[in-house]
């Protein structure tokens, strides 16, 4: 066992912690905000006017179609030029919120397709607001299935996050890289947080295997 590297594991434990601290705020918030915004994308893709179908399809269509980068250096350098100051990390939340809703939408409007319109009309039959039919009727049925892709579109995010890097955000690959700037043991920290990232995705992963057996329809 390398004892040198663990030496200066210890020594860098807290920017390494710190830089772990952001990543988890980073990659929490976009899924979080990106989910929900999502969620109204779906339904604005399968249930609302022509107009409103067209509009939305666009942004979806061109935001899917951006480099997550791009979005990043955008949301920082572009706004700002607009009079809309963002700092790196408001900047950073924004465009990975942004892209995970665009793929969120895509997920809501399959699964909603996919379940039979009998039976929103028999819920309009029975006296259900378009609110309560999503909230006991299609949304139940179209979280068990967008909720597979719903874990790789999550842990997709936490990869991204470490693009904002670029734009001064102190996640866990910059920590990293200026730990490996003093150290010089760049395969050992690498591989390190490579770790770490793994945890994260795992941690996803378990969650949404969690979430699917509790909607699991009883056999």
């Amino acid at each position: 066992m390398d004892f040198s590297f663990l030496d200066q594991l210890w020594v860098a434990r807290i920017p390494l912690l710190k830089g772990l601290g952001v990543s988890l705020s980073i990659s929490l918030l976009s899924i979080v905000v990106g989910t929900v915004l999502g969620v109204f994308v779906g339904l604005a893709l399968t249930y609302g006017v022509r107009p409103l179908q067209w509009l939305v399809r666009g942004y979806t269509d061109f935001i899917r179609g951006t480099p997550v980068l791009v979005l990043v250096l955008a949301s920082y350098y572009v706004l700002s030029t607009v009079g809309i100051d963002l700092g790196p990390f408001q900047a950073g939340i924004l465009a990975l919120a942004v892209f995970c809703s665009s793929h969120v939408g895509e997920l809501v409007r399959g699964a909603l397709q996919s379940i039979p319109k009998g039976q929103t009309e028999a819920a309009k039959a029975i006296g259900l607001t378009f609110p309560q039919t999503f909230a006991y009727v299609l949304g139940p049925q179209a979280l068990r299935q967008a909720l597979p892709a719903w874990v790789n579109t999550a842990a997709e995010m936490v990869k991204a996050s470490t693009l904002l890097s670029i734009i001064g955000v102190a996640e866990l690959l910059l920590r990293t890289q200026e730990v490996i700037s003093r150290t010089f043991m760049s395969l050992e920290f690498y591989f390190f947080a490579g770790f770490l990232y793994f945890v994260i995705n795992y941690g996803i992963e378990r969650f949404g295997r969690y979430v699917e057996r509790k909607t699991a329809v009883p056999s």
